[in-house]
């Protein structure tokens, strides 16, 4: 109490308007804009953070899934084949930033079982170098990928992709070649028949759906190529993936093409990154609607308490101090109202993963169909970079709100204010 009371007269008089009046209807009246006002800004700044970081979450956990297939960095030719990868190899390891390297066939092929046929992208890859670069090899739920052995012919299927196949661990599919056989009776497509040892689960559909993994040399026979189509690498620290690669592109020697993550799904991210931002101006919107409301409030608290400032000035207040009572008013109405918003949003933004299965099972709905959303489940990332921008940016938009209000107020002249009184 010691310490309110040493607060300078402004502070004062600005905490007590604050609160609602005794005196009159009016006075509750005007503290209940006041409160909805604090709310609104509170409801915006909690809407904020909880989107943006379950967008946040949601661009992490599709990146993570992909790079748990995909490679941070690619090395390949331009001709479609890398013949000298020991060597490259080699050379990519004199960046320390590399932690891992492998080689790898892409192709893309038809998958047929009894009726059904799918196209797929086709993997071929050394099993035992796979782990280095990918997390494949714990991702199979069925088999094992070092059950892939060379002249075996032996294959292993995305989750979605068998299912879609109607096939499991030991049934047989054929693989159909785009490049057909030249034939005097004409081109004839190169079959293959391949024993399924293995389904692996990446948690994102769209490789789950279409990717299947062979054995490098069984891909370069089935695929008529000589080398490998390149080298796929893994680094330390995937953000820093477009340095690297550049970094790279100074030390690997031939024509040889150096591409990262981040470029292979850029249309994506780009998307993301829009949304982001979209989403962030549009919701700024709402509390800057809630933190003008302040002007209102104010607005009817200067036009009641007319004959208060008059007071006030014939007793020597300046018009200085009167316009800092009405913006210290507006500010703690916007500070609370943050504060309140802060502190709900990063709870629920924390608590996502258990709020929406809630949700969900108490309508009897589902939020995010997997073959649609590539995830089922709702991600929140919770960034206090974030939550501190959200912050700032609700204040900033309180205390402009304060500025035409307090200013009127300080215009005041007593004689006309106290001539009705």
């Amino acid at each position: 109490m010691s310490i309110i009371k040493n607060l300078p007269f402004e502070w004062l008089v600005g905490l007590r308007y604050t609160r609602a009046g005794r005196r009159s209807g009016r006075n509750s009246f005007i503290s209940f804009i006041s409160l909805i006002s604090m709310a609104g800004i509170a409801l915006g700044v909690a809407a904020l953070i909880v989107v943006l970081s379950v967008m946040n979450g949601f661009q992490k956990d599709v990146r993570d899934r992909m790079l748990s297939v995909l490679s941070h960095i690619e090395v390949f030719e331009a001709s479609g084949t890398l013949p000298n990868w020991r060597e490259t190899a080699k050379e990519v390891f004199l960046d320390k930033e590399v932690k891992g390297a492998a080689p790898y066939v892409a192709a893309q092929a038809m998958m047929t079982h009894n009726e059904t046929v799918s196209g797929v992208i086709i993997r071929g890859i050394l099993p035992q170098e796979e782990p280095k670069v990918s997390d494949v090899a714990s991702q199979v739920k069925q088999g094992r990928l070092d059950d892939l052995r060379a002249g075996e012919f032996n294959i292993v299927l995305g989750i979605e992709l068998a299912r879609a196949m109607q096939v499991g661990v030991g049934d047989k599919v054929t693989l159909i070649a785009p490049q057909g056989q030249v034939t005097p009776a004409g081109v004839i497509p190169r079959l293959k028949q391949f024993t399924v040892v293995g389904i692996f689960e990446a948690g994102h559909y769209e490789y789950d759906s279409s990717l299947a993994f062979i054995h490098l040399e069984d891909a370069e026979k089935m695929f008529k190529m000589e080398a490998p189509s390149g080298l796929r690498l893994r680094i330390e620290d995937m953000q820093r993936a477009p340095q690297v690669a550049l970094d790279l592109s100074k030390i690997v020697s031939g024509d040889v093409l150096i591409r990262d993550w981040s470029k292979q799904n850029r249309n994506w991210f780009a998307a993301v990154q829009t949304e982001k931002r979209m989403m962030f101006i549009i919701l700024t919107l709402i509390i800057a609607v809630a933190a003008f409301n302040l002007v209102s409030t104010l607005v009817m608290t200067v036009t009641d308490k007319q004959a208060d400032i008059a007071i006030l000035r014939t007793l020597g207040a300046s018009p200085r101090s009167v316009m800092k009572i009405f913006m210290i008013q507006g500010a703690l109405v916007g500070l609370v109202g943050t504060a309140i918003g802060v502190t709900l949003g990063v709870l629920v933004a924390l608590n996502v993963d258990v709020i929406v299965p809630f949700i969900e099972h108490l309508l009897g709905v589902q939020f995010l169909p997997r073959d649609i959303y590539l995830i089922s489940a709702l991600p929140s990332d919770l960034r206090w970079p974030d939550v501190w921008t959200i912050g700032s940016v609700a204040v900033v938009l309180a205390f402009l709100a304060t500025l035409y209000p307090s200013w009127w107020a300080a215009r005041v002249k007593p004689a006309e204010a106290l001539r009705y009184e």
